[in-house]
């Protein structure tokens, strides 16, 4: 059951009722005894943590992070440019 929040208007009078959410609001004051109270709205606290929502709304089912890299043009997975791939392995062979 939720917590309300009530405010008397004429005596200033300030108290928390534990009510379903069927029942009626209160209306009488129990200090004053005048028909003034209104429930007080509070702000929801809302934190935002981590590096941002898009990284948990596309997430797959397990949780893991995908550890495929992309091939390049020759099918290395270096993730270097086929010529730079090229121009690389022949300065190693050359320096043999």
């Amino acid at each position: 059951m939720p917590i309300y929040t009530y405010r008397c208007e004429n005596c200033g009078v300030q108290f928390e009722r534990r009510q379903k959410f069927s029942d009626e609001p209160l209306k009488r004051c129990p200090e004053c005894n005048k028909n003034a109270l209104r429930k007080v709205y509070q702000p929801v606290g809302i934190v935002f943590k981590g590096s941002g929502f898009y990284a948990t709304d596309n997430r797959s089912p397990s949780g893991a992070r995908s550890t495929h890299k992309p091939k390049n043009e020759n099918g290395d997975s270096r993730g270097e440019p086929a010529s730079e791939a090229k121009s690389a392995k022949a300065e190693t062979s050359k320096d043999k």
